[in-house]
């Protein structure tokens, strides 16, 4: 056995997440249809809607779609859709991150244009994924290294390495909560994931 005097850190963390997007993750969000994106499985959730329809406090969105939010948060905090959750993954975990790091048009939860429908949000994630993957890449390994800068506000000083481990830890905590809201849907609904089903009002 040969001893191994380095190791590629930068390939590790693209690694961790690649393996779980391709293996675990990813294909689990295939077929999402837009009852199961905008399903709202108990009162008061928190969604994206079509502009004018929220009574949030706070919304987000610069299109014909608003996310919910409040300042300060509630507590305890409301249930959130899938949309939500999509919208909270493209926007706060990934873009504004690809916007601060990799070069990406700035953005922010009130300048985004959410999607209309469950295909449209995940080629939204798809893309930043993919921005993220790439900038990733690019830091190579002295990039890891220096600090975040001040767009981590007071984290800046802490170095990228730590960035990009906490946003590959929120990529599998919120789209883990996608899937087992889907799972969920699946059991309440008694339909196969992806199938279309007949919307109540």
């Amino acid at each position: 056995m040969t001893e191994q005097t380095s190791l590629d850190w930068n390939f590790q963390l693209r690694d961790q997440i690649e393996w779980h997007w391709n293996n675990q993750l990813r294909a689990r969000l295939d077929g999402l249809t837009d009852d199961e994106y905008f399903w709202e499985p108990v009162a008061d959730t928190w969604s994206v809607r079509p502009r004018g329809t929220s009574t949030a406090p706070v919304l987000g969105g610069s299109g014909e779609m608003t996310i919910d939010f409040a300042f300060p948060e509630p507590d305890p905090p409301p249930f959130t859709t899938i949309a939500w959750r999509l919208g909270h993954v493209v926007v706060g975990v990934l873009a504004v991150r690809n916007a601060a790091h990799f070069g990406r048009e700035a953005t922010d939860y009130f300048a985004f244009d959410y999607a209309t429908t469950a295909a449209d949000a995940l080629a939204q994630l798809d893309a930043e994924y993919a921005t993220w993957l790439a900038g990733v890449e690019s830091l190579g390994e002295a990039g890891l290294a220096r600090p975040c800068g001040e767009a981590e506000g007071p984290f800046g000083d802490r170095p990228m390495a730590t960035l990009v481990l906490h946003i590959h830890r929120e990529l599998i905590h919120h789209l883990g909560e996608v899937c087992l809201l889907r799972d969920l849907y699946q059991h309440t609904h008694g339909a196969p994931l992806g199938a279309p089903t007949e919307r109540t009002l």
